[in-house]
């Protein structure tokens, strides 16, 4: 068995965590982003590694510096959050879980800019780590279809099962028997991180567009001059019955008029409100003919 130490922060580098710890790996020592003001409290929280590193019983710091001394073989990172420097990368070999099929959505968001370009294949990746980013040579590689209509939290927790049952297949043997890697091949795609106006929902834009948006779990508009969030909706392309002679973002009852086509809410959110269904919101709301959903321009005043 392995002395690792490990590298991540997010939901999904719990399962990769665990499932080396269940195999008999030795982590030595766990990496994660200090505590973070999380929730309408605002209080201090630990990351999700952290709490399940705590309950594992392993070590934990936040710190990044301190796998130089942990006395780990191999260090193994999952959605750490932030680059490893040379100086960690010359003194330790690491392995890096990424989810898709490199060089393919390079980057910190490959997740989600699969589900925005439409892809209906992803996969995980493991690499060993280097100093460009996601550039390093590829260990081994498993595909993974992208169900329809498959939001980027499910997809993700999918993917990052895949990564820990992988992992423990690549160490079953030991480090030392862990392959060199083979280089790259294909051209390479970066997946930028989300920026936050990414996930205003644009109407003039087709519905299926749109709906890949919902798909990331943040999207967003405005009703009544107020946030609305949009956590479910599904794209009716073919149907423009609804939009004729509509301006994009009209609604008639849980339909919107987009740029092509129309995308029926499924569950919204207000903002001091609860997820609910959007039937029973649009209900609630005493829907004026004509009303509209606000677009960028209006989300951004």
């Amino acid at each position: 068995m392995a002395r690792l130490a490990y590298l991540g922060t997010p939901d999904a580098a719990v399962p990769p965590l665990e499932a080396l710890v269940h195999a008999g790996h030795d982590v030595a020592l766990v990496v994660t982003r200090r505590d973070a003001r999380r929730g309408r409290g605002g209080r201090p929280a630990p990351s999700p590694v952290k709490r399940a590193a705590t309950e594992l019983g392993l070590r934990v710091s936040d710190q990044l510096d301190d796998v130089l001394d942990a006395g780990a073989e191999l260090g193994v990172v999952v959605a750490y959050g932030r680059l490893v420097p040379a100086r960690v990368l010359n003194a330790l070999d690491l392995v890096n879980v990424h989810f898709s099929l490199l060089p393919r959505w390079r980057g910190a968001a490959p997740v989600e800019r699969a589900i925005l370009a439409g892809d209906d294949t992803t996969g995980v990746s493991l690499m060993r780590l280097d100093d460009g980013l996601d550039t390093g040579p590829v260990l081994a590689t498993r595909r993974v279809a992208i169900e329809p209509g498959e939001h980027a939290s499910v997809l993700r927790a999918r993917l990052a099962v895949v990564g820990a049952g992988m992992l423990v297949e690549l160490l079953d043997e030991g480090v030392d028997k862990v392959p060199p890697g083979r280089p790259q091949e294909g051209q390479a795609t970066y997946a930028a991180k989300i920026d936050p106006g990414e996930l205003c929902l644009d109407w003039t834009r087709p519905a299926t567009e749109l709906e890949r948006v919902v798909r990331l779990d943040r999207a967003w508009t405005t009703f009544r001059g107020a946030r609305l969030r949009v956590l479910d909706a599904g794209a009716r392309p073919g149907d423009d019955a609804v939009a004729l002679g509509s301006r994009p973002g009209t609604l008639d009852g849980t339909a919107v008029t987009t740029g092509s086509g129309v995308l029926e809410l499924r569950v919204v959110q207000s903002a001091s409100g609860r997820p609910v269904d959007a039937q029973a919101w649009a209900r609630g709301a005493r829907l004026a003919p004509g009303e509209r959903l606000g677009g960028p321009e209006e989300g951004h005043r």
